[in-house]
């Protein structure tokens, strides 16, 4: 039986607990780690409190502070985008794809989210002992194909041998430089209630191949992933014909880890906006519906490696998604909802069967080592 003394403490510490003022006396996660876990890479809650604790204080300035997927600066009266990603899948090889395909394109998609044209890229590589010199030139002639289709040139880099178990095979790190050559300004801060929010195709498909590919799993119809350069998509947007000639792509963002749903919350935070979706007006491929059923996943939540999200203003939303649906990588694309002022800070979707469904960012890892 507890004494009076341990009670206390129970009740100071209840005290203590943090409450989410949206689900009444619902106690919110406490984030203070003092060890790295996985979920701090899952590009949800935890990977923000890493952010926002550890790497913002530190290197604090204007460019950092807008946490955009690349930082566009100007240098010479030019305007550049600057991108860097790591690369860790298991497995290294999937439907769909590699490792290799996936650094060069991943890299490509971060620059073209800031409406930039990809001009050149770094590739380090970190290697584990064992790794089979055939797999590392299949990987290498992915890289080279991939940067082929975007137009790229890889025109420097590093290699790193770490001891055997010691690594994941291999590791990944690419940097990428592209040109702004439009007069776009699209950040995440510039979501604003009114606009409409563009999805360019169907959801989950990457982190389902991978999923199946690492546990051996069946499922009725193939999935492969949806790797894929977009900075070709983004172009034939960005020459959509607006009437007065105005700045009307807000925002972009490619919903890799944490998928379009963490994506979105992303957004809405750091413009201070809502947002409401459809789920009927979200496409997800039966098969990648059926497999995350089976496995208890949520697609919303799954990672893309060829999707993106667009914040448009909502006279120009039809005429950006007819642009999209032109495209190979946009023939899917909808309108799967709109920015709001109500609720800041906060993604809603009104399901199906009628009700409202809070779409919250994840707390830890759903796929681990998927991009």
């Amino acid at each position: 039986m507890a004494t009076t003394e341990e009670m206390a403490d129970e009740k100071m510490q209840d005290a203590h607990t943090p409450v989410s003022p949206l689900f009444g006396s619902c106690p919110i996660p406490i984030f203070e780690h003092r060890q790295i876990v996985l979920g701090h890479g899952s590009g949800g809650k935890l990977t923000a409190d890493l952010i926002d604790k550890i790497f913002l204080p530190a290197f604090r300035n204007p460019v950092l502070d807008k946490l955009d997927d690349q930082a566009v600066v100007t240098i010479g009266g030019a305007r550049l985008a600057f991108t860097t990603d790591s690369f860790v899948v298991t497995p290294i090889f999937f439907p769909g794809g590699d490792i290799g395909t996936l650094a060069v394109h991943g890299t490509v998609n971060d620059l073209a989210m800031s409406g930039a044209r990809p001009l050149y890229l770094s590739a380090a590589f970190i290697l584990e002992e064992g790794l089979a010199v055939d797999d590392l030139r299949r990987v290498v002639a992915s890289m080279r194909a991939a940067a082929e289709e975007a137009g790229v040139q890889l025109v420097t880099g590093d290699t790193k041998v770490v001891d055997r178990g010691k690594g994941d095979q291999i590791f990944i790190t690419t940097t990428g430089i592209g040109a702004i050559e439009s007069g776009a300004n699209i950040s995440a801060d510039r979501a604003q209630p009114g606009d409409a929010i563009l999805l360019s195709g169907t959801i989950g498909d990457h982190g389902m191949a991978i999923m199946s590919q690492r546990e051996g799993l069946e499922f009725e119809g193939a999935i492969e992933s949806d790797c894929a350069p977009l900075h070709g998509l983004v172009a034939a947007m960005l020459a959509a014909p607006a009437p007065d000639g105005a700045d009307f792509l807000h925002c972009l963002r490619d919903p890799t880890r944490g998928g379009v749903a963490t994506t979105l919350n992303e957004i809405a935070k750091r413009a201070g906006v809502g947002m409401m979706l459809r789920e009927r007006a979200i496409p997800v491929r039966e098969s990648v519906k059926g497999a995350c059923e089976v496995l208890g996943l949520d697609p919303l939540y799954v990672a893309n490696e060829g999707k993106l999200l667009a914040i448009v203003r909502p006279e120009m939303a039809n005429a950006v998604l007819g642009q999209m649906r032109e495209h190979r990588l946009g023939r899917d694309a909808a309108i799967i909802g709109e920015v709001v002022a109500e609720h800041p800070g906060m993604v809603l979707m009104k399901t199906e069967i009628g009700g409202t469904r809070v779409l919250d960012v994840m707390f830890g890892e759903q796929l681990p080592r998927i991009c």
